[in-house]
């Protein structure tokens, strides 16, 4: 006799934001938590999985390994002089079927979109950089009532802008407009075409500055900064410290330190929260401001990042948990916390003023957090962690 099949539990849909406050009295609708360790196997994902015992050894021995075999020096020029050539030939052969349209994700962790897209919501430039395919400015002119409302599509893969310009959206947008060109976000003073100083809303800057080398943050911070109106938004999320894919990275991969070429040669950096401050503000996340007791509510078939999942178990350190202190308020001069505190978990660059960057503050922290799942394939038994970062920066009037 044939045991009947097995039920498998409904999937809980996405209904909030991918960061809140776990701690809160009664957690956003949609959300799971993992609360007894048997139950681990009976769902695809879980929200906030603390790591496992072992996985600060798991990290050094991962590290360790990769650091034995680095990319060597002169494939580091190659990789580094022209990266734009090697993302023309990611889109040239993905074409605009690798990663999903954002859709409703978008949107649900960034309700500012939904906000300048309101009918009446008035004059409105939201600029897209890294837009890749356009699978955020596509969705978010599909979504548009506001006929006011102006989409700027940016990448540096001339490839990547032909797949916007030949969508047929961007020739007939239902309402309001949107422009695609070939601009680098790493360009020293040059906004992108029929861009002026001061006159963005919102930018949107999605799994972007992980692409940058850390010499081009300053210049990449310094346009940012020209494009926006005085208060204007920067909505931001990037890969985290010691994600999965971080520790998965064979040898000859490593460029430098959370530096690494994938396999289609496309470089990406993996943050901390403080070097995220750090880069925006010139100080680091105060314990007010970093909120690493906020998680997210789990779409099984969210699909955003260019990785993949099957892989053994890893998570973020407790370093990126661990919230440090600061009491600078801001200034020309070089930020106290600059070179006080621990800086290990920082870039070498962010020890000292960026260069080609103005002097901060420039832009204030609306929210910085960390943004953790666990996926579970339950047929191979295996447990993976992914971790993000996602940010609100509010331009300095």
């Amino acid at each position: 006799m044939t045991s009947p099949p097995e039920v498998q539990p409904a999937r809980i849909p996405k209904l909030c934001s991918s960061v809140h406050d776990i701690n809160a009295e009664k957690p956003p609708f949609g959300s799971r938590f993992l609360t007894q360790d048997s139950d681990v196997w009976t769902q695809n994902a879980w929200d906030h999985v603390p790591p496992p015992e072992d996985q600060t050894e798991t990290i050094n021995a991962s590290l360790a390994r990769q650091r034995l075999v680095p990319v060597p020096e002169d494939d580091k020029k190659n990789y580094n002089a022209k990266p734009a050539k090697f993302w023309d030939n990611f889109y040239k052969t993905n074409a605009d079927n690798f990663f999903r349209n954002r859709k409703w994700w978008l949107h649900l962790e960034f309700p500012e979109l939904l906000i300048a897209a309101e009918p009446d919501a008035g004059d409105v430039t939201i600029c897209e950089i890294g837009c890749g395919a356009g699978n955020a400015a596509f969705p978010l002119l599909t979504a548009n009532q506001n006929p006011n409302l102006t989409i700027r599509a940016y990448d540096y893969s001339t490839h990547a802008v032909k797949l916007v310009q030949t969508n047929a959206l961007y020739s007939s947008p239902p309402v309001g407009k949107i422009e695609a060109a070939v601009w680098d976000l790493s360009s020293p003073g040059t906004l992108p075409p029929g861009v002026e100083p001061g006159t963005v809303d919102i930018i949107i800057l999605v799994f972007v500055l992980s692409a940058l080398h850390p010499d081009e943050w300053g210049k990449a911070i310094a346009n940012i900064h020209k494009m926006l109106k005085p208060g204007g938004l920067v909505l931001f999320r990037d890969y985290g410290r010691h994600d999965l894919t971080q520790l998965r990275f064979k040898s000859g991969r490593l460029l430098e330190d959370n530096f690494y070429i994938r396999g289609d040669k496309t470089r990406v950096y993996f943050f901390e929260l403080d070097e995220l401050a750090l880069i925006f503000t010139g100080s680091r996340a105060s314990p007010a401001q970093k909120t690493s007791t906020m998680t997210e509510v789990v779409d099984e078939d969210e699909d955003n990042e260019p990785t993949s999942l099957p892989a053994p178990s890893q998570t973020a350190s407790p370093a990126s948990r661990t919230p440090v202190d600061t009491s600078n308020s801001g200034s020309d001069d070089t930020p106290s916390l600059l070179t006080s505190g621990p800086s290990s978990d920082v870039h070498h660059n962010l020890l000292r003023p960026l260069a080609h960057c103005p002097p901060h503050p420039l832009f204030t922290i609306e929210q910085l957090g960390i943004d953790r799942r666990l996926l579970v394939n339950r047929k191979r038994q295996l447990k993976m962690y992914r971790i993000w970062m996602q940010g609100k920066f509010r331009k300095a009037d």
